[in-house]
């Protein structure tokens, strides 16, 4: 009877206390998946620091971790739910108890991936993390996608070289090449005709504007009073930035947007930099919407590199923050290229500078007739995203999140269409009066 006694009193503690608490070892906070075309994320995160070891097992892929000092639990088992339908790399994920005290997870994925898996320690908002980042094996090249919605053709997956000259000449030399032989090989002159006037008609120099809508995934930016993330509000800018960067043309040349980030992930710094570099961008946006100590602070700021010193303190502290969005989105410290880093720092010229100053100007006199300024002037910190040695770049602070009054506008579909209107016209003054320089080859 003592005995029967005890096993009702552990069933009412079990039921009143749940798995979670039962569970030996590391609590579970929450999971997390994030899925882009980039790289999917997976994140675990936990109240105590997890260890896990992987291994890939292939045909079909599939990515293998077992996670130690971890009983299977309904927090875990919400992982398999999570999964889209949608996500570009993950089909989906089985959780099952493999020893007492490891838990095996398999990721069932699309294609040959590259993981990264890595853990993080406790920041902002986050306690211990375990992250898997799944990476296509073979990425579809940004630059090749550029000229592949240009040509009308599908991109292929193919691995890029940044370091190759002229990139983007040779790949819009092989594209037109490509085309005239399916011309030829069709042999009727009727369908030649057509693609001669195709190639023609395509024969302008492209410009390329990339777009760096700030923060995203793990990373949610600031948050407004109202609990609006600033990730999403300048995401959705960005996009319709997109659409009338599309649609536009430069003294007959067309341009193509090129969006560091086009859905919720994150992306570390120094890789918005170099996604840059890779597409041969003619300009470089990033924008933000980011919040300050006081709630009544207001009005749209414009800013280029300064490697000296900010110009303000609030530029400094801003920047500061900006700064410092790789550790709360996460980076995989063992796989940032410390070398790429300083090589862009030390590379930042006064002539980028001065083009940056340029384009902050031609930005600023548009934004300022759809709102408030916070200051009159294009002002300068050294923002880490604004460091590619060689694209006018600068960071546009659409509005202050923190204050209640601008957060509503931010989420107002008007007022983003109306910064977005701003912001392409800012482009094209600049255009208008700095010329893009003739590339290698004409598209």
């Amino acid at each position: 009877m003592t005995r029967r006694r005890a096993l009702l009193q552990g069933g009412a503690l079990a039921l009143l206390l749940g798995s979670r608490h039962l569970a030996r070892g590391a609590g579970i906070v929450a999971v997390r998946i994030w899925p882009a075309q980039d790289y999917t994320r997976v994140t675990i995160e936990s109240d105590t620091a997890l260890k896990a070891t992987h291994r890939m097992v292939g045909s079909p892929p599939r990515l293998a971790v077992d996670i130690d000092g971890l009983e299977l639990n309904p927090a875990l088992r919400e992982l398999v739910a999570k999964v889209r339908a949608d996500d570009p790399n993950i089909a989906g994920i089985r959780v099952g108890q493999n020893a007492p005290g490891v838990v095996r997870l398999v990721v069932d994925l699309k294609h040959d991936i590259k993981p990264q898996v890595f853990t993080l320690a406790p920041v902002a908002a986050y306690q211990y993390r375990l992250v898997f980042d799944l990476y296509p094996a073979h990425p579809v090249d940004p630059l090749e996608a550029l000229i592949a919605e240009r040509m009308k053709e599908p991109a292929a997956p193919r691995p890029a070289d940044p370091a190759a000259p002229d990139v983007l000449g040779e790949l819009i030399a092989r594209q037109t090449e490509r085309a005239s032989q399916m011309a030829r090989t069709d042999g009727s002159a009727a369908a030649n005709a057509p693609a001669q006037r195709g190639d023609s008609a395509r024969a302008s120099r492209l410009i390329i504007v990339a777009i760096d809508p700030g923060h995203g995934g793990e990373d949610p930016g600031a948050t407004g009073p109202g609990g609006t993330h600033e990730k999403d509000v300048v995401l959705q800018i960005a996009l319709k930035l997109r659409s009338r960067i599309n649609a536009s043309a430069v003294a007959g040349n067309p341009m193509r947007a090129f969006l560091t980030r086009d859905a919720d992930f994150f992306v570390p710094l120094d890789t918005r930099v170099e996604k840059v570099r890779r597409v041969g961008a003619d300009l470089f946006i990033s924008l933000h919407a980011d919040a300050f100590l006081r709630p009544d602070a207001s009005g749209a700021s414009v800013f280029a590199l300064s490697e000296r010193g900010a110009s303000s303190t609030a530029a400094r502290w801003l920047a500061q923050k900006e700064n410092d969005s790789d550790r709360i989105g996460g980076v995989n410290v063992n796989a940032k290229n410390t070398h790429v880093q300083r090589v862009l720092l030390d590379m930042s010229t006064t002539a980028q500078i001065r083009d940056s100053l340029r384009l902050g100007n031609a930005v600023l006199g548009q934004i300022g007739s759809v709102g408030r300024l916070h200051k009159g002037s294009v002002e300068r910190a050294n923002f880490a995203v604004l460091r590619s040695p060689d694209v006018p770049s600068v960071l546009v602070e659409t509005a202050f999140i923190s204050n209640p009054v601008e957060e509503r506008r931010l989420r107002s579909d008007s007022y983003q269409n109306s910064l977005a209107d701003a912001l392409i016209d800012g482009i094209r003054k600049y255009f208008a009066a700095n010329p893009p320089l003739p590339r290698g080859r004409q598209v």
